[in-house]
């Protein structure tokens, strides 16, 4: 078969870009689509391949003002010529199902999340936005929304990456999805005997992923916080931020390795469609605090794993944290990396094969 990966964009490696990477793996001939690509952010996995884009790259600081395109990408994609391809599996998080394939093609959307800035996380958005985005996000949210769900008619199959994406998607789109976790390459974290005094919160630094909150709590506890992440937030949490919290921006992957391994847990405050950060944490045989709604509930087992608080406030994540210190001895570190082993990348490749090949076995 001859294959096509879409992308809805190439400026950085976060969790949709590991599971391109992994897609990359499974065929390595695939030609991939996406609207804007940075060569110097993405991993030599992805970049061996053919990569082709839409004139979003084209326009005036496309790498860095890539969201600001955002209502002129669908017809962007609507302009790319798929029809030599047999198999096109788009990888949406931003618009990236909404292609045009041949009648005889198989489309398999992977989906992240139905995009949050027109549906679930609209008004929080909006309320966070600048002047002109938040006077004219009515109108181009309201255009996107109608072809989103449009475009999900183009798609033959969806693949969701958590049972928790399965629902939205059958919320905003009326259409079953299949579950598959994303990949964690599992092997690549390590364990050590003794850990630090630190708490540890990993992600980007925007809103929904609610990094105040860990720093808020933490100013009251007065206990070390170690915050690994860059974003729009970047200053203002920094201001925010107590003696006892260190914000580290961005790290290459061997620092934050390290800051696992050794963390004596991580903090994830935030609602996640899955959640990385929490799997590559118990990887490396550390337990995590998770707020109890979204991904986390499919990768934390209160108990076990980590614990949960039910609530995103600052009072709770205190609660949970000091309940936390009087039951830290009972995680044990072999079981929770034997855990995260679940979601390991072989795992995620052999579903999706089989999906895939299940899929191609109906049609014959």
């Amino acid at each position: 078969m001859k294959v096509a990966l879409v992308h809805y964009w190439l400026v950085g490696m976060r969790g949709g870009e590991k599971v391109l990477e992994a897609l990359c793996d499974l065929f390595p001939q695939a030609d991939i689509y996406t609207h804007v690509y940075d060569p110097d952010a993405i991993s030599e996995t992805i970049t061996k391949h053919t990569i082709r884009t839409t004139f979003i790259q084209n326009l005036p600081f496309s790498k860095r003002l890539y969201k600001k395109y955002l209502p002129l990408m669908p017809l962007a994609l609507e302009q790319l010529d798929l029809t030599g391809y047999d198999l096109v599996i788009s990888s949406e998080s931003g618009p990236a199902k909404g292609v045009i394939t041949h009648p005889s093609a198989k489309h398999i959307c992977y989906c992240h999340t139905p995009m949050r800035y027109v549906w679930d996380m609209y008004h929080r958005y909006r309320k966070e936005a600048g002047y002109v985005t938040t006077v004219l996000m009515p109108f181009f949210s309201h255009y996107l929304r109608l072809w989103d769900q449009t475009s999900a008619s183009r798609v033959d199959h969806f693949i969701a990456n958590s049972s928790h994406v399965a629902a939205r998607i059958k919320k905003y789109y009326r259409r079953e999805a299949q579950v598959i976790h994303p990949p964690v390459n599992t092997d690549d974290f390590y364990q050590v005997n003794e850990t630090g005094e630190y708490y540890l919160f990993v992600g980007q630094l925007v809103g929904y992923k609610r990094a105040e909150l860990a720093i808020q709590a933490f100013n009251v506890l007065k206990k070390p916080l170690v915050v690994i992440g860059e974003g729009e937030q970047y200053k203002k949490l920094q201001a925010m931020a107590g003696s006892n919290i260190t914000l580290m921006g961005q790290q290459p992957f061997s620092v934050l390795r390290d800051y696992y391994a050794r963390c004596k847990a991580l903090i994830f405050p935030g609602e996640e469609d899955f959640g990385i950060i929490p799997v590559e944490a118990m990887a490396s045989g550390r337990p995590v605090i998770a707020y109890k709604k979204g991904g986390a509930l499919e990768t934390v087992v209160d108990g076990k794993t980590g614990i949960f608080f039910d609530e995103q406030s600052v009072d709770a994540l205190i609660d949970a944290v000091i309940r936390f210190e009087k039951i830290k001895h009972e995680f044990c570190p072999e079981t929770i990396v034997s855990y995260a082993k679940k979601f390991d990348a072989k795992i995620f490749k052999k579903n999706i094969l089989d999906f895939i090949n299940t899929v191609i076995e109906e049609q014959i």
